[in-house]
């Protein structure tokens, strides 16, 4: 739906300056995700760590015109200080571009100007959402969300054109972006809606307006800054104040005293496993080996449909979804038909390799002109400076409202725009619009005509976006293109990673700037995608032990500043080469290195000063400041671009009075060097404990280690898991009594046993220790103790009671073991499990 510009200024209230005659049709808060420039109209949101008007000269000169900016950010444009004050990673062509010349974007773009530019692009999804009277469909909840609105998508798309949040588009500024899809061809929405603290529910509501609730439930998640859990269940009701209908889980007693002390006025949908007397009585449950049985009883009627689902939150989330159908109106018989045929949602983009050098981003589990874009922005961030082809696989678009000629010139641009190389369409729709595409370009009418033909088996060296409707079954693409590797493997969440960085990102001041440690492979998660997403996400520094750790993110495409922790002799060549920082401890080193420099003709480059106020590891002592300010200004080849310590017990009161006076010895060394030197020296201390126990330690930096990973050092308790550890049963077998196990006969059988044998062992990082029922896996959501000795590269597990079998997922660890498990078997700290994860256990990277 489109807006002109002078409308968009009425409803937001803006003064505008600017002339240009445009029409809207794209909104943008990311600068990374431009598709449409000359329909964008772009808002320039501060946050904590950003300034959006810093991007105005790179959208600019990628073909922008329209921003929505604050006072203040319009004020700083005309007074030319953004001359002193742009992004890292402006590069230098657009630095001699038009941004010398500020009076050409001020003369030619249009400028809304108002107080406050989120208020701004809220209150215009508000004034969207007015002009549509269809049913919306709100769903709200601590986990569930997002699977909720993707199943009711897959049980009501044949009967209505929808619109929907992508992904997990359920913030104060996802959700404005989310609402602005819906147009005149829209006859359902559903919308998310997430919170992290009170008073911010109330936005969210005006401009969602939903007609039908759903409440999925109340757990943990974003708790931090709730008093309880009925402090948020009440916020997260708001949402419903003005429903028409309210579903939620009648059982849960919390959720049921909160309803009825919010006084809303919606009819319940009251869904019950107890009361008969219910709206809604879900009268029998009955699990079977891959599916679900369900029985209930609407209206006085009773019916059973089936879902191919047997885990408890599936349960859940269904009964939640029936409720929706039923109150909608669907026949009973349709429900049935639909229910089973529900398909779980992989929530994410996963990243694999593929065969003959080819990189796989499997997205293969819908298909949106929305979501597409979102796929080509990810496709592109994993591809830059890599010198890949980009190759898009997809199929026919369904249900989208608009005509076949309109759609695909929508997406031949996004794909022209996205600098994909090549297409390749499957679908008899997408292959009559083959001449939208001016790429190198391959269609198909069916999956199976593309697997057969000389254009898949061509495919080499490219970075491949499978994306796909699920009618086309593009599962067998991925398949046929995927790397056949270990069956063990360890997932890794970039979106708990993010995340975890801005769960302690809230604990900085808005100044404090933060190094990120990627060394030891990122913790055993994978150096590059890891530090590419800490890229994205604007960190200050990330810090690798060695200087080959820094080479292989400088090859791969990293372009953040980066430190050596650990910085040998023999590598300063390459850390000249590649422009990565050392850290600096004794005058050993910094005569070397300055020697080295010299001889190179370098000047100035940047190192990292060590104190070291009690650890008693590296690090110059305070009596030596002296002398190492005389070495250093007797020098022009490095200067000092932070100083900085190491908490030795940040993580336990019991050191507290100790790590005060490390705090006081690095004030007065690092105060003694700061006086030595006119311009700004960056000082930081802080380690993840440090952040949460010492604030006022903070300095101008801090370093976030294992709590980036998903541990809180402090107490162990997982914050957002980043990684999963996983394998598959490769055998079972029956064995008897008295029987033993393994290796040397350690694992002798207690009872008759059913034995699953699983392809991971110590040469994968699988502790031995952990061998001899010292601990266990889950298999099906169930415990199996390790049996015996744990070997090379398999190992043995107790199966018995639990229904398994051959091929059947096993979780070493992940969102329901959590690591913390392992290493307190082990008597270790969470590092040493997650960095012994052998690099030959494949890495498979997702995007919440």
């Amino acid at each position: 739906m489109s807006y002109s510009i002078e409308d968009i200024a009425k409803r937001i209230s803006a003064k505008r300056i600017g002339t240009r005659k445009t029409t809207i049709n794209w909104l943008l808060t990311d600068s990374r995700s431009l598709s449409f420039p000359e329909e964008t109209l772009f808002f320039a949101l501060t946050t904590k760590r950003s300034k959006g008007i810093r991007y105005v000269f790179d959208l600019y000169d990628r073909g922008v015109r329209n921003f929505v900016v604050s006072i203040e950010d319009y004020v700083w444009i005309e007074s030319g200080e953004w001359k002193t004050d742009l992004p890292s990673e402006t590069n230098e062509s657009q630095q001699n571009s038009t941004i010398q010349q500020p009076s050409i974007i001020l003369n030619e773009c249009n400028w809304l100007i108002v107080p406050n530019t989120l208020k701004a692009l809220q209150r215009l999804a508000e004034q969207h959402r007015n002009l549509f009277h269809t049913p919306v469909i709100g769903v709200t909840g601590s986990n569930g969300k997002t699977i909720v609105k993707e199943w009711l998508h897959q049980l009501l798309c044949p009967d209505y054109n929808i619109a929907r949040s992508p992904r997990s588009y359920n913030s104060q500024i996802g959700v404005p972006l989310s609402v602005w899809q819906m147009t005149d061809k829209t006859e359902l929405a559903i919308f998310e809606a997430g919170i992290s603290e009170p008073g911010e529910m109330d936005k969210l509501q005006t401009i969602i307006k939903p007609t039908v609730g759903i409440l999925t439930n109340i757990g943990g998640a974003h708790q931090e800054n709730f008093s309880s859990l009925q402090e948020k269940c009440m916020e997260k009701l708001i949402l419903f104040k003005n429903c028409d209908v309210l579903i939620y889980n009648a059982d849960n007693e919390m959720i049921s005293n909160c309803v009825g002390k919010s006084m809303l006025t919606a009819r319940e949908i009251a869904w019950s496993k107890k009361d008969a007397d219910r709206p809604l009585f879900i009268s029998k449950i009955q699990k079977k080996d891959d599916h679900t049985i369900i029985s209930y009883r609407y209206l006085e009627m009773d019916n059973v449909f089936c879902i191919p689902f047997i885990d408890d939150a599936s349960i859940e989330n269904a009964l939640h979804c029936l409720a929706a159908c039923l109150y909608l109106m669907m026949p009973s018989d349709q429900i049935s038909e639909r229910m089973v045929r529900l398909e779980p949602i992989a929530m994410r983009m996963e990243v694999k390799d593929g065969k003959n050098g080819c990189i796989l981003i499997n997205d293969s589990y819908n298909s949106d002109l929305a979501s597409l874009d979102i796929a080509l922005d990810f496709l592109v961030r994993r591809t830059d400076k890599k010198g890949l082809k980009r190759t898009l696989i997809l199929s026919d678009i369904l249900e989208t409202g608009e005509s076949t000629a309109t759609l695909y010139r929508k997406v031949a641009q996004l794909a022209a725009n996205r600098h994909i190389s090549k297409i390749i369409g499957v679908g008899s729709s997408i292959s009559s619009m083959a001449s939208r595409f001016t790429m190198e370009k391959y269609f198909f009418r069916t999956t199976e005509e593309l697997l057969a033909s000389e254009a898949f088996a061509n495919l080499n060296n490219e970075v491949i976006l499978i994306k796909g409707a699920r009618p086309f079954n593009f599962d067998k693409v991925t398949e046929a293109l995927a790397l056949k590797v270990h069956e063990t493997t360890l997932e890794v969440n970039l979106g708990a990673i993010v995340e975890n960085l801005n769960h302690y990102r809230a604990m900085l001041k808005p100044e404090t700037k933060i190094s990120c440690m990627v060394k030891a492979f990122a913790y055993g998660s994978g150096s590059y995608e890891i530090a590419k997403t800490l890229q994205e996400h604007r960190v200050d520094y990330l810090a690798v032990a060695v200087a080959d750790e820094g080479e292989e993110l400088r090859k791969a495409g990293i372009t953040a500043s980066i430190i050596i922790m650990n910085p040998e002799l023999t590598a300063f060549k390459t850390m000249f080469d590649y422009k990565l920082e050392p850290e600096v401890y004794n005058f050993h080193l910094l005569d070397a290195l300055i020697k080295a420099a010299e001889k190179e003709g370098i000047t100035n480059f940047p190192i990292h000063i060590k104190i070291d106020t009690g650890m008693h590891r590296l690090g110059f002592e305070e009596h030596e400041i002296s002398r190492l300010i005389n070495r250093l200004k007797g020098q022009n080849a490095v200067l000092p671009r932070s100083v900085f310590s190491h908490f030795v017990g940040s993580d336990s009161a019991d050191f507290d009075a100790f790590s005060r006076n490390q705090v006081t010895i690095f004030e007065r060394a690092s105060t003694e060097l700061q006086q030595a030197y006119p311009y700004k020296i960056l000082r930081h201390m802080c380690n993840t404990a440090g952040i949460e126990r010492f604030p006022e330690a903070q300095f101008d930096m801090v370093r976030l280690g294992l709590g980036l990973y998903g541990i809180n050092p402090i107490n162990n308790e997982v914050i957002n898991n980043v990684s999963t550890l996983k394998t598959t049963i490769l055998q079972i077998r029956e064995v008897p009594q008295d029987d033993s196990v393994g290796y040397s006969r350690k694992g002798v059988l207690q009872r008759p046993s059913r034995i699953a044998a699983i392809p991971i062992g110590y040469a994968d990082g699988l502790n031995r220790h952990l061998g001899c029922g010292n601990c266990y896996c889950l298999v099906n959501g169930q415990k199996a103790p390790y049996v015996g000795n744990i070997c090379m590269d398999v190992c043995m597990i107790d199966v018995t009671g639990i229904d398994c079998r051959e091929g059947d997922h096993v979780i070493i660890f992940g969102n329901q073991l959590p690591l913390t498990v392992l290493s307190d078997t082990l008597d270790t700290i969470p590092y040493e499990i997650l960095t012994g994860i052998s690099n030959r256990v494949k890495r498979i990277y997702f995007q919440d």
